[in-house]
């Protein structure tokens, strides 16, 4: 399916036939996008979010394209809603990949966050991947194995104006390494993807001017001189869900272009030779780049 007309992946057909994965944020971005790619490979994916409609969209899109699409609408941060959805997708069949990307955070330094706020982002970011791969793990994944991906952010020298992500981030982080040693003998791997800055669709929902008038420059902190694509997050997710990755549990990839080594002493030199990987026939730039849509 995947090709000329549908999504142009770097990776094998029929990569993932026969497999069952969950993308959890699958109804826009990132999570778009890679449920895009594993159903191109052939996987039966399913979407997982807050709101029915954006899931909706998607799953008529991946079907439009020939590809198998199912969607679950719940909050990730209710455990006794993870814990039933769980069960339910679990009686079609086991599951054998989860991509826990839903997340959410706003712009605000720290002496603005309530607590409130503070512990919504946790719970978003961070508990919500917890439940979702505790359930799947403690129901199915304990007796047929499997490959987990959680996507985090560059949080390792702290997130100003973001803080309650960063904290949020470093912890999922380390739930990854944890869960990849104690839940290794189940033959689970779990592993963490960290993106830079991501063309995403995420940029057009900032209001704040200060914030959009600075997105647009981030390409000039990145030694590669450019920010990424959806399609390149998502290949490396890919990645790490396939059988190439046997053998990789417990690891951080840092998706970033190397932005989380830009120094002040070597800022960019005016990079050349960088060209974008946009496998995603689908994407549309954000409108704070200059896209249309």
């Amino acid at each position: 399916m995947s090709g000329e007309t549908g999504y142009r992946s770097v990776f094998r057909d029929g990569l993932f036939a026969g497999k069952r994965i969950i993308v959890t944020g699958g109804g826009s971005g990132i999570g778009r996008c890679t449920a895009h790619e594993l159903a191109s490979l052939g996987a039966e994916v399913i979407i997982t979010g807050r709101k029915q409609e954006k899931l909706d969209t998607v799953q008529a899109e991946i079907i439009e394209d020939g590809g198998s699409c199912a969607t679950s609408a719940f909050d990730i941060r209710e455990e006794d809603a993870v814990k039933a959805t769980i069960a339910d997708i679990l009686k079609d069949g086991p599951v054998h990949g989860l991509v826990n990307n839903a997340g959410g955070q706003y712009p605000s330094p720290l002496e603005a966050i309530s607590t409130k706020g503070f512990e919504t982002v946790l719970r978003t970011n961070v508990v919500g991947a917890f439940n979702v791969t505790r359930e799947l793990v403690t129901q199915s994944m304990k007796d047929t194995g499997g490959a987990v991906v959680n996507i985090t952010a560059d949080f390792w020298d702290g997130m100003p104006t973001m803080g309650h992500s960063g904290a949020a981030r470093a912890a999922c982080d380390n739930f990854t390494k944890t869960a990849a040693v104690e839940w290794g003998r189940f033959g689970v791997r779990v592993n963490s993807v960290a993106p830079g800055w991501v063309a995403s669709s995420g940029f057009d929902t900032y209001t704040d001017p200060q914030v959009k008038a600075i997105l647009p420059q981030l390409k000039n902190f990145v030694p590669l001189g450019r920010i990424a694509t959806e399609a390149e997050i998502a290949s490396a997710i890919v990645f790490l869900l396939s059988d190439g990755a046997s053998f990789i549990s417990g690891a951080s990839l840092r998706v970033d272009g190397a932005g989380s080594r830009f120094s002040p002493m070597f800022p960019p030199q005016g990079a050349k030779n960088s060209e974008s990987y946009q496998g995603f026939h689908r994407y549309t730039l954000p409108k704070l780049l200059g896209g249309e849509n």
